[in-house]
C-alpha cells in the first residue's frame, strides 16, 4: 500500500534496521529474504534522498536522518498495531500474550511470584520474559519494546505514566555470629566494616545507599561487588562482612540463610517501588490488565515484620 508515494511497508522495513542494526537479522525479524531486505534498503534511500545507513563490519550505522526517522516509524507502528490490528477485547482466559518486564531479583522474589501464580490461574496461556535492568531501559520504553518496568519510583522516567504499588525499606544484614551486629550498628561501624554492595547493568549503576553516601562524599570499605540483592546474603554469609537490602528480601534469605538483620544507621527514607509503562501502551487492554493486577496484589502485601 502507498501513502503519498511511499510504500508503508517500506516503514516495517525501516523498524526492523533501526532495532537490529543488521540486514541479516533485519530480514529474519520480519520474515523477508536477504535480497528483498536489499532491495527494500535501496527503496527507502530513494525514497528519502538519503543514505540512511552506512556499514561498519556487518553493523549497519544510521545516519541523523535515519535516527530522525525511527521514532515516528515506531510509534506509527505502535499505533497501528495497539488500535487497528488488537482492536478485539482482551481475554485474559484466551490470550497468548508474553509480556516483557524488566524489574530486579528483589521484586522478582518478593513481588512478582504472586503476579505468576494469579496468571497461571486467570491465563494460563499468557506467559512472562524476566529482562536484566539495562542501561537504556527509557529508549526501550520509549520504542515500546518492554511492556513493564518495576523499580524505586527515584529512578523512573517522567516521560512515561506510573503507579505506585508498595513502600520498603532499607536495613543492614550479616551472618548470625557477626558479633559486630549484636549491638546496635553505629555510622562509624558501619562505615569502617567490610560491604558486599550491589550494582546494577553494564553501566554498574550503584544502589540508594550507595548513591545517599556519594552525594554526601562518603566513602566506605567495599570487599565484595555482586550483581544484585539475591547475592548479599550469601555473600556475608560465614563472614564478618555486612550488605545493604530491602527489607522483604532479607527476610526473605533469612528463612534460608542464618542472617542478622539490623537497622542501617543511614537516614535513608522509606522507598517506593512502582511499575511503569510506554506511554503508547497507556490503553493497551492486555497491559491495563496487567496493570491492574500488580495494583491489587501489591495492595495485598503485608508490611514487614519487626526487624529479628
Amino acid at each position: 500500500m502507498r501513502f503519498k508515494g511511499l510504500d508503508l511497508n517500506l516503514l516495517v522495513a525501516l523498524d526492523a534496521l533501526m532495532t537490529e542494526r543488521n540486514l541479516t537479522a533485519a530480514a529474519r525479524r520480519i520474515n523477508l529474504s536477504q535480497p528483498a531486505m536489499s532491495a527494500a534498503v535501496a527503496r527507502l534511500r530513494t525514497y528519502f534522498d538519503d543514505e540512511l545507513f552506512t556499514m561498519s563490519g556487518r553493523e549497519l550505522i544510521p545516519t541523523p536522518r535515519a535516527e530522525r526517522l525511527a521514532p515516528a516509524v515506531r510509534e506509527t507502528l505502535l499505533h497501528v498495531q495497539l488500535s487497528i490490528i488488537s482492536w478485539d477485547p482482551f481475554n485474559p482466559a484466551h490470550s497468548d500474550r508474553r509480556f516483557k518486564i524488566i524489574l530486579s531479583d528483589y521484586a522478582t522474589l518478593i513481588f512478582f511470584d504472586k503476579i505468576v501464580e494469579r496468571a497461571s490461574r486467570e491465563a494460563p496461556a499468557v506467559s512472562f520474559e524476566f529482562l536484566p535492568l539495562a542501561d537504556d531501559y527509557e529508549e526501550l520504553l520509549r520504542r515500546g519494546d518492554i511492556d513493564l518496568l518495576i523499580l524505586p519510583e527515584m529512578f523512573m522516567s517522567n516521560a512515561h505514566p506510573r503507579a505506585k504499588l508498595f513502600d520498603e525499606v532499607h536495613v543492614c544484614v550479616g551472618c548470625r555470629t557477626n558479633e559486630q551486629l549484636s549491638e546496635p550498628l553505629t555510622f562509624e561501624r558501619y562505615m569502617s566494616m567490610g560491604h558486599v554492595a550491589v550494582k546494577f547493568g553494564n553501566s554498574r549503576k550503584p544502589s540508594i545507599e550507595e548513591w545517599y553516601l556519594l552525594e554526601h562524599g562518603l566513602k566506605r570499605r567495599v570487599d565484595v561487588v555482586v550483581q544484585g540483592f539475591n547475592m548479599i546474603a550469601p555473600m556475608v554469609s560465614g563472614t564478618q562482612r555486612i550488605g545493604t537490602m530491602p527489607l522483604r528480601l532479607a527476610q526473605h534469605f533469612a528463612r534460608t540463610i542464618p542472617l542478622r538483620i539490623v537497622e542501617i544507621p543511614l537516614p535513608l527514607p522509606p522507598f517506593t517501588e512502582a511499575v511503569q509503562w510506554p506511554a503508547l501502551h497507556n490503553s493497551d487492554p492486555a497491559s491495563l490488565w496487567m496493570r491492574e493486577m500488580l495494583v491489587q496484589e501489591a495492595s495485598r502485601m503485608r508490611l514487614p515484620r519487626e526487624l529479628t
